[in-house]
């Protein structure tokens, strides 16, 4: 039941991140990616911090008190992956297309389990190669990147997909550590919006009403992704290692390609429909397969 519960705040996590990408593509229309990020986090910190108080006040203290080092030496890696996955993915949208920048960010998918297999000497289950090469396979014709152009910022991408895969392995041990979700999650939101806003002051301007232009999207991407999507994923991750996870949570590429199609009228032609079904499959083989073995093997 535990099992079930994460995996619907994975595929609920997934939901959001797929929709999530219409308002950071056009929430730079007027303000630069730091702007956008540090806004966006700031009020994902605002929205997760009721709930701290709320549901977790008590055990906050009773968890770090006994590891205070511990949880020290993991949150800061979190907070800082997470900073560099957004700011990397934020700013490739400047140089690259949607299309190359949906295929590349995929490719965290295979990072994850290639990662904690070499790195942390995790023992995976078969079913997650097949299945994190059906959605990388699935990204490819998702993204129709057979007609778009290599370009400086599909290595942006490429670089942030690996702090992408670093933040979900992260988030599974500390997730695994500390039972505090909503804590966790108001930690990470304080620490991309603070880092953000650094380079902010750096390389872009403060402009309140350039700012106000961008509301809906950064209230849309901000209160949904960055205040419940995070928090579910660290629910999600609860029960569900690392490389399973990811592929789950690839599933918003799917949901991107039909939020596409549904808002902006985008046509879902024969690739996309390929490509949906092959990361449907990949998240099915990695979910059934170790069930399957457990139950009748």
């Amino acid at each position: 039941m535990k099992k079930t519960v994460s995996f619907a705040c994975l595929l609920a996590c997934s939901f959001i991140w797929g929709t999530t990408f219409i308002a950071q593509d056009t929430g730079m229309d007027n303000i630069g990616p730091f702007t956008f990020n540090s806004v966006r986090f700031f009020v994902g910190f605002l929205v997760i911090s009721p709930f701290v108080f709320l549901f977790e006040r008590k055990k906050i203290n009773i968890q770090i008190r006994a590891k205070a080092n511990e949880f020290i030496k993991l949150i800061i890696p979190v907070g800082v992956f997470l900073f560099l996955g957004t700011v990397f993915q934020q700013v490739s949208l400047l140089y690259t297309d949607v299309a190359n920048s949906a295929f590349f960010t995929i490719f965290y998918v295979p990072m994850v389990p290639i990662i904690v297999y070499f790195l942390f000497s995790e023992k995976l289950h078969w079913s997650i190669w097949p299945s994190a090469l059906a959605c990388v396979i699935g990204g490819y014709f998702l993204s129709d990147i057979s007609d778009a152009n290599i370009r400086f910022g599909d290595g942006l991408v490429i670089i942030g997909a690996l702090f992408w895969a670093l933040h979900i392995i992260y988030i599974g041990k500390i997730i695994d550590q500390f039972d505090l979700p909503f804590f966790i999650a108001m930690l990470q939101n304080l620490v991309v919006a603070t880092l953000s806003f650094l380079l902010v002051i750096i390389f872009e301007e403060i402009d309140f009403s350039k700012i106000k232009l961008e509301t809906a999207e950064i209230l849309y991407a901000g209160i949904l992704s960055g205040g419940a999507a995070f928090a579910l994923q660290l629910f999600g991750q609860r029960n569900i290692s690392a490389a399973p996870a990811a592929i789950v949570m690839s599933l918003e590429g799917v949901v991107a390609a039909i939020a596409a199609w549904i808002i902006l009228y985008q046509i879902l032609d024969l690739n996309n429909i390929i490509g949906c079904t092959l990361i449907l499959g990949g998240i099915l083989l990695s979910q059934l397969a170790p069930i399957y073995e457990k139950n009748y093997k």
